[in-house]
């Protein structure tokens, strides 16, 4: 019986490991130096640094392509020609460099930060206007998950909303209204249409995007949860990836990324 059991437990072991490197492909050699900027990540800052990008582009800037969306669809481009993956919060980006080897953990730069908050049907019928109207009998919420296998920057951010204060009830209250736990917020969007969800805790670039589907609660300042955008380049980036990098943080830049909740 010992023996089934440590057989198990390597099993379970390796399984882990492997849904968390699966995507590494060590045939691929990583040479970005192609005349253009490339960078990967999740979707939602991509809005924003498009924005950015354009100014920077017209400036004379050398040309930006942002590829953004879920990374399985582009972690072996990444791999191959990444100047630089952006992270949409501290954990993903962890993750994504158990992926993406040639980019160093200690070159990952925070560069904006913005809040969790609560998404609500167009015209908020259901008349939300603070965290502790979620915890009534009743409210539909949605909220974005990686159940384990998913790289995504709203894992676990409920909780760490609903538990800010210390309280298992209200954790407990919201964990019973939660009527989807989707993988990604593409996945979250569709869930809180299809769905008719009265809440979805997201970020504000959805509702700012879909205004014609959904209007924007701000979390009580007691509750408030924030994660970064962060940025790392390849140390065999094309050269004006770090000079695009800086132009991101001037204060130009800045009054555009905060058009979409990001702010430093």
């Amino acid at each position: 019986m010992k023996t089934i059991i440590l057989s198990t437990c390597v099993l379970l072991s390796c399984t882990s490991a492997f849904a968390q490197t699966g995507l590494f492909d060590p045939s691929i050699e990583h040479n970005p130096k192609d005349g253009i900027i490339k960078i990967y990540g999740a979707g939602g800052p991509h809005t924003a640094l498009r924005k950015v990008a354009d100014v920077w582009e017209k400036q004379g800037g050398t040309k930006v392509e942002l590829i953004a969306g879920p990374e399985s669809k582009w972690s072996a481009s990444a791999q191959a020609d990444a100047d630089a993956l952006w992270g949409t919060s501290e954990q993903s980006m962890t993750a994504f460099l158990e992926t993406y080897e040639t980019f160093d953990h200690d070159k990952v730069e925070p560069i904006y930060i913005r809040p969790a908050i609560i998404a609500v049907q167009k015209g908020n019928p259901k008349n939300i206007r603070s965290f502790d109207d979620l915890l009534a009998k009743g409210i539909k919420i949605v909220v974005t998950e990686g159940k384990g296998t998913y790289n995504t920057s709203g894992t676990g951010v409920w909780e760490d909303v609903a538990g800010r204060k210390g309280s298992l009830d209200d954790v407990a209250r919201f964990r019973n209204n939660i009527v989807a736990y989707s993988l990604g917020s593409g996945a979250s969007f569709k869930a809180f249409k299809e769905q008719k969800a009265d809440a979805w805790i997201t970020w504000p670039n959805w509702p700012i995007h879909n205004s014609e589907d959904m209007d924007m609660v701000y979390i009580d300042k007691d509750r408030i949860i924030w994660r970064d955008l962060n940025i790392v380049i390849s140390p065999k980036a094309d050269s004006q990836t770090q000079d695009f990098l800086n132009f991101l943080l001037t204060r130009k830049a800045q009054k555009i990324m905060k058009t979409e909740g990001w702010q430093r």
